[in-house]
This record gives structure tokens, sequence and C-alpha cells, in this order.
């Protein structure tokens, strides 16, 4: 048995398609649950008395916060534009609920806003992958570093 087909090697050429595919699942979960909020004042209402049962600070302030930053950046990682930006937001949003609200759960509580710190960093470290807006914008900035390099003398 060779090791390509025992480490499935080939399907590394697919991981662009597999980070679209999980960033437009990711993206469109953080739309889907902050949408309401943003829709509804009673829901953003319900969502600041929300935190203030988990003794934020400023919970007036943090639910709009918190809401716009998850619908914002649901749409950033739909769209694979400022992805790793996204992700950095992402993973802050997600440690804090894990921190302030799901820490005296059990593990599964944890599960969702976990799995969401963790996407977060993925997407911050990884970015976007070839298909996304992102790497458009790549290919149209130049690289300062690769300028600098153009422009030193040899």
């Amino acid at each position: 048995m060779s090791a390509r087909w025992l480490l499935l090697t080939r399907l590394a050429r697919l991981g662009d398609l597999g980070l679209l595919l999980l960033r437009w699942v990711t993206g469109a979960f953080l739309v889907y649950q902050s949408h309401d909020n943003i829709l509804s004042a009673a829901r953003m209402d319900e969502f600041e008395r929300f935190l203030a049962q988990f003794h934020f600070i400023l919970p007036e302030i943090m639910a709009p916060l918190c809401v716009w930053a998850q619908f914002l950046c649901g749409i950033a990682f739909i769209l694979g534009l400022l992805t790793r930006w996204a992700g950095l937001v992402t993973t802050l949003v997600f440690v804090v609920a894990v921190w302030m609200v799901h820490w005296p759960q059990d593990f599964p509580g944890w599960w969702p806003a976990l799995i969401l710190v963790f996407l977060g960093i993925l997407f911050a470290t990884v970015g976007a992958g070839r298909y996304a807006l992102d790497e458009l914008i790549a290919r149209r900035i130049p690289n300062d570093r690769h300028q600098a390099e153009a422009a030193a003398p040899r």
C-alpha cells in the first residue's frame, strides 16, 4: 500500500474548497444567530438582559457590539473578505462567551462557543483560501516585502 493511499494526500488539492465550505457554513451560522437581534429591538433588549444576567459590564453597549460583530464576521466569512480579521474578532467574542456564560456548564454546553473560538483561530491563521475576495485583493495589492526587495539595489 502506498503512502499516497494511506494518507489520502490527493485530497490536499481540495483544501481551498474545504475552507470555502467551512467559511460558508460558519458565516451562515453567525448571520443566522445574530440577524434577529439586529432586526428586532425587542430581541436586542432581550439579549441585553441576558448579558446583564451574566454580569457583563455595560450590557446596553456590549449587546449591540457583540451582535454586530457576529453578523459582520458572518458576512466576512461568507465573502472571504478580511477573513483573518473576522477570525480574530470571532475568536475574541467567543472566548468571552465561553468565559462569561458557558464556564459553569458541562463540556457539551461549551461546545458550540468553543468550536467558534477554534474556527476563528483557524481562519485567522490560515486565511480564506483561494476562493475568496481576500485572494482577489492580494493579487491586486502588491506585497510590501516584495516591493522592497524589487527596489533594493543588487
